[in-house]
């Protein structure tokens, strides 16, 4: 019976995709990889029960997943593998040297930098003088509110990757796209360091959940 379940979920996703498949449903069908012999779907409405949503079950780390009781350790790996795997996808699929020449191009590549990230983290875009990216460098991890390490930080990545340009941009998880007081104070500290050495900062980005907040747009910056 379970064998034949498995095959007729694997066919309707051939045969449909992802989109009419509910949240548990989903996870069943991923957890047909990692457990090769007993029925997934008590385990797939586990987890969503425990976590929310299929997003808070992949966004649960290896660590948390361990604690429920019938996942292996093979699929405490799966699952949490498989937010980084995306963001890789959706950052390699933007190519080797995006052109970031417009707010939009730029909102688009850094959301790509976050999906999955459960933190905050904060990321350096190095650019060459057509606007394309050199590197995009994470230099932090944490909130922004140790600004005062930020300018020599994001100083010394521009100089190693020879930037012309520099777009900064952090995530604000379950958070509000609004900067912060901290987030507008590191932003001139870091703009006056750059300006130093002639290197444009060209724009600050925050991201929000699938949203993004553009300093540039707001004129900012």
């Amino acid at each position: 019976m379970h064998e034949g379940h498995r095959e007729r979920m694997k066919q309707r996703f051939l045969n449909e995709g992802l989109d009419h498949f509910s949240q548990h449903q989903v996870l069943e069908l991923l957890l047909f990889y990692t457990i090769p012999r007993r029925d997934t779907n008590p385990l797939a409405h586990k987890l969503v029960k425990r976590y929310g949503s299929l997003v808070g079950v992949l966004e649960a780390g290896y660590e948390d997943l361990m604690t429920v009781k019938g996942v292996t350790r093979n699929t405490a790996i799966f699952l949490s593998m498989i937010p980084h795997l995306c963001r890789r996808y959706l950052n390699e699929k933007q190519g080797e040297k995006p052109q970031l020449n417009s707010s939009a191009k730029a909102g688009e590549y850094v959301k790509s930098l976050f999906h999955g990230r459960v933190y905050e983290v904060f990321y350096v875009i190095c650019l060459d003088s057509q606007n394309r990216v050199n590197h995009a460098a994470l230099v932090h991890e944490g909130t922004i509110d140790s600004a005062p390490v930020y300018p020599r930080l994001i100083v010394e990545t521009a100089l190693r990757h020879k930037a012309a340009a520099i777009i900064l941009a952090h995530n604000h998880p379950g958070g509000s796209l609004k900067p912060s007081a901290a987030d507008l104070d590191a932003t001139r500290k870091i703009q006056n360091a750059c300006e130093a050495i002639s290197i444009r900062v060209v724009d600050h980005i925050i991201v929000a959940e699938d949203e993004y907040f553009s300093f540039a747009d707001k004129g900012l910056i």
